[in-house]
């Protein structure tokens, strides 16, 4: 029997929710980037690397800053294709070169861009559409995914109108700046836990993210950790993000979290065991309902467990065998 693999049958149709890393790294200098780089070949492509040109970019010298994380992009330390850039904001009078350099010169390796501090979904929707002009005119044959910071009181507003762009492919939550925007009314313990999970304002603005972010097929991506040592209280953070806020993602600013945020974001190894059972007996039932230890699973369950059995190979789980070979050889 032809056995037809669950993303023919299930999303048939409709748009694949994307199954992104479990962490964004960010990196602005060019030495950490290159360690970020070597430590991206040591664990697998597990994590992301963005390469920041908006708080990396010394004055006067972001063409070869652009030109050198581009360089990056294509070199062959770039095991996996995971590693992407943040550009300038669109107030920045920068931003049109940030695009015309990288998309030139690393398009084809770009797996997505970051669009920081837009004030409304009208500025995000005008990077988009520089950055597919910047694609046509290089002969770029594929649209870049856009990941969209949402850090202003402009943003939150319009978010959902955001997540529904074209091309938007993760809605990321800047704290430190929605926090430093409203002036001194949310105080500076929101920016660190536990209050910044427990701020009615911040939190507000987290579950908005999220849930627009859900709603339309898009990825949302929790804040920084301000905490650089203490790995529990790292993996913490990522954990409440996670269970609480429903972040599948969650941006590193130093390699010491990577590994705990990962490990917080992976989904629990026995449903990892239960996915791999229901999906093999459902494919062997050509997706028709079946009972698994005495409960009903029909295609309703199986998309379910078909994108946490994607989520757990993209944060390193050893999949079952018999799941590897049918789904993912």
């Amino acid at each position: 029997m032809l056995r037809r693999h669950p993303d023919s049958v299930l999303f048939a149709g409709e748009k694949p929710f994307p199954i992104l890393p479990a962490v964004d790294h960010y990196a602005g200098a060019e030495k950490l980037m290159k360690k970020a780089m070597l430590l991206q070949q040591e664990l697998g492509p597990i994590f992301d690397i963005t390469c920041d040109c908006e708080d990396g970019a010394h004055a006067g010298a972001e063409r070869e800053h652009a030109e050198m994380c581009a360089a990056l992009i294509m070199s062959e330390q770039n095991a996996f294709g995971r590693i992407a850039v943040r550009i300038h904001d669109i107030t920045h009078p920068h931003w049109r070169q940030d695009l015309e350099i990288i998309v030139a010169q690393a398009g084809r390796r770009l797996p997505f861009i970051t669009l920081p501090k837009p004030r409304s979904a009208a500025d995000v929707a005008a990077q988009i559409s520089a950055l597919r002009a910047v694609e046509q005119n290089t002969g770029i044959d594929r649209e870049i995914p856009v990941h969209v910071l949402i850090e202003t009181h402009g943003a939150l507003r319009e978010v959902w109108e955001i997540a529904a762009l074209p091309g938007v492919e993760s809605l990321d939550f800047g704290l430190m700046d929605f926090v430093s925007g409203h002036h001194g009314a949310i105080p500076g313990s929101a920016m660190k836990s536990p209050g910044q999970f427990d701020h009615p304002l911040v939190a507000r603005a987290k579950t908005e993210i999220s849930a627009a972010a859900l709603a339309n097929g898009v990825v949302p991506s929790h804040n920084v950790t301000t905490e650089l040592s203490d790995l529990e209280m790292i993996r913490g953070d990522a954990r409440r993000a996670r269970l609480e806020f429903g972040y599948l993602r969650m941006w590193s600013i130093h390699p010491n979290q990577i590994v705990p945020i990962v490990e917080a974001m992976r989904p629990d190894f026995s449903e990892v065991q239960a996915a791999s059972e229901i999906l093999v007996a459902a494919q062997d039932a050509d997706w028709g309902p079946i009972r698994h230890e005495g409960k009903l699973h029909d295609r309703a369950s199986y998309r379910y467990y078909w994108e946490l059995l994607q989520r757990a190979g993209s944060t390193g789980v050893t999949l079952p065998a018999e799941a590897t070979q049918r789904f993912f050889s």
